[in-house]
This record gives structure tokens, C-alpha cells and sequence, in this order.
């Protein structure tokens, strides 16, 4: 692609997140457009256009693909949609960016997996954000140097606010602690073998039928042990860190309160109220890196196998939830695209 030509994209799915990109890409991104935009709300689909030069409507996610406008797609529709999706810009050899998850359960990620590796080249990354938060990647930095020696534990937190209506046990796991999944395979370089869940007595806070909170713990190929507190109704905000503890040495990222302020007798700085705002320069840095790579013609960031390797890890989550012991992580084979 010419340098001067920006990369025109297609957003599969105008919600919030989807919206959140589209603004994104039109006006913080550097070197791309949006093209198209397709959503099965037709209204929805040319709101999300309207402003934006050259970009068409479409309620059908393949007819965006095909215009010929397009280069790349964003998927930022609901997970159920996503395999489909996925195996149209394959169709079409678009290089993809899939908000997690990559599709809802293991058995559709491996299925989506091993179409990609069919094709021979790697054409996803998918939307692991945590993974270009600033704290995250210093952090990352800290642990492949060595400086503390082998990581022996990680320590996550996960406090969301509050749960939105019908929130359930299993989204506990598949759309809150998929996050510690990622980030945990990422930082050790290694995969989770194993998943235990222990219940606390749970918050009055917490809607009735939800075992909020929860305190989830990994087992790794390499024989580290991680826990995540997750409290999903605690009321004051969101807050989400990890604590790495080293042979020789911890660090922790996470614990930015951002201004402090002295005033009126009283010091104290904000928390965040969502993961929009905690995350807004990640998510502004992994698109910008996405769009880089995407017009050199390569693929970087978490792919299909991370996608689907969470999947399984999350799948043997929801049992251990479900049973109260510990659930073993099943894995496929690693196709070679991916070793």
C-alpha cells in the first residue's frame, strides 16, 4: 500500500464499542479511514456513517467487506457474530482487528484457528487491549529482562462498579477474567494448565443469583500459581492492576490514581469509572499499531491461537465455577502458523 493512501477500514458493528472506534479511527488515528461501517440496525449503521467522507452503510457485515473501498476490517459486533465474520474477510484475505473474543467458546475459536491456518498466514489480531496499556507493557518489559529473576506469581485485581443486568456466573469468567487469562499467558510467555474458583460469601451489593466476588486462580505450564480478585459490584469505580512477585523483586502496575489533589483539608485523586476511560490510550495505541503493521502487510499483537487459548482456559473456568474444583485446561494441538 502507498504511504500516502490511507487504509480504508470496514467496523463490523456500531454499539459502544464499535462506536467508540469509529470515532477512533476518524479522528486520533494516523494513516487510515473509515470506509465502511455495517451493522444490522440500518439506522444505527447510517448514524454511525453520517459525518464521516466516503463512508457507506451497510447492514450486511460481507457487503462491507466487498467494497471495494475496504482493506481492512475492525469486528465489534457481539461475539456470536464473529466467526461468521471472521471467515468472510478470509474469504476476501482482509487482515483483520476482532474485539475479544475471538468467538464465544473454544470448539468455534478452534474451528476459526485452524480455517486461518489453512490460509497459511496470519491475518487476525485480536483485541486484547491490556496488552498496550503503558503499565502492561512495562511491566512485560520487567519480566522477559530477567531483573527479578523467574516470576514466581502474579497477583491481578478486576473491580468493576457494578454488573449489568443479567449478568451471569459465566460472564464472570468469559467476559471479565478473560482479561487476567490473556494478559497471564502474555506476561509469562507461557499457557495456563489448570483453573480453580473459590467463592467468597458474596456481596450484599451483588445481584441476586451472581457469586460476586470471586477469587480465580491459574495454574502454569511452567509451575507458577496466579489469582485474580474479581468484584464485580464493589460500587466505587474500576480498578484493574497486577502485582508480579519475582525471585528477587516485585512490581506492580495498576495503582495510578491520576491528578492528586490537596484541597479543603482532604487529599485524593479519581478512579476511573469504566474501562473505556482506564483504557483509552490502549486502546488508541493497539488500533494506531494495528493500522501500522496492517500497511507494512504484517501481522502483530495477539492472534487467533491467543483467542482461542483463552477460550479454553475460560471454558475450564466456568467449570471449576460450576463444579468447585479444579478444571484442567484443554488444549488442541498448536498449528505451526502459530509455534
Amino acid at each position: 500500500m502507498s504511504t500516502d493512501t490511507p487504509l480504508g477500514i470496514a467496523v463490523i458493528g456500531t454499539g459502544r464499542m464499535g462506536a467508540d472506534h469509529i470515532r477512533r479511527i476518524d479522528t486520533v488515528t494516523n494513516g487510515a479511514r473509515v470506509a465502511a461501517v455495517a451493522d444490522i440496525d440500518p439506522d444505527r449503521a447510517a448514524h454511525a456513517a453520517h459525518g464521516i467522507e466516503g463512508c457507506t452503510p451497510y447492514t450486511d457485515p460481507a457487503a462491507a467487506m466487498a467494497d471495494p473501498a475496504v482493506d481492512a476490517v475492525l469486528i465489534a459486533s457481539p461475539g456470536a457474530a464473529h466467526e461468521a465474520a471472521l471467515m468472510a474477510a478470509f474469504d476476501r484475505g482482509l487482515p483483520v482487528l476482532c474485539e475479544k473474543p475471538l468467538t464465544p467458546d473454544a470448539e468455534s475459536a478452534l474451528r476459526v484457528v485452524e480455517a486461518e491456518a489453512r490460509l497459511g498466514r496470519r491475518l487476525v489480531q485480536v483485541g486484547f487491549m491490556r496488552r498496550y496499556d503503558t503499565g502492561y507493557l512495562r511491566l512485560k518489559q520487567l519480566l522477559d529482562s530477567g531483573a527479578h529473576g523467574r516470576t514466581l506469581m502474579l497477583h491481578h485485581k478486576h473491580r468493576n462498579p457494578a454488573t449489568p443486568p443479567g449478568f451471569t456466573d459465566a460472564n464472570l469468567i468469559n467476559d471479565s477474567v478473560v482479561h487476567e487469562i490473556d494478559v497471564t499467558r502474555w506476561l509469562l510467555g507461557t499457557e495456563i494448565t489448570a483453573v480453580h474458583v473459590l467463592r467468597p460469601t458474596p456481596s450484599s451489593a451483588a445481584p441476586e443469583g451472581l457469586g460476586d466476588p470471586q477469587l480465580v486462580l491459574f495454574e502454569t505450564a511452567d509451575g507458577q500459581i496466579c489469582d485474580t480478585e474479581l468484584f464485580q459490584n464493589c460500587g466505587f469505580g474500576y480498578q484493574v492492576g497486577c502485582e508480579a512477585v519475582g525471585e528477587t523483586g516485585t512490581a506492580r502496575t495498576g495503582d495510578d490514581h491520576g491528578l492528586l489533589v490537596n484541597a479543603d483539608g482532604r487529599w485524593g485523586g479519581t478512579i476511573p469509572p469504566g474501562y473505556v476511560e482506564r483504557f483509552a490510550d490502549a486502546y488508541d495505541r493497539q488500533v494506531q499499531r494495528w493500522v501500522d503493521a496492517t500497511r507494512r502487510g504484517v501481522v502483530k499483537g495477539p492472534g487467533c491461537w491467543d483467542g482461542y487459548a483463552a477460550a479454553a482456559a475460560c471454558a475450564a473456568g466456568v467449570r471449576a465455577q460450576t463444579t468447585g474444583a479444579r478444571a484442567t485446561v484443554e488444549l488442541a494441538e498448536r498449528p505451526d502458523l502459530y509455534r
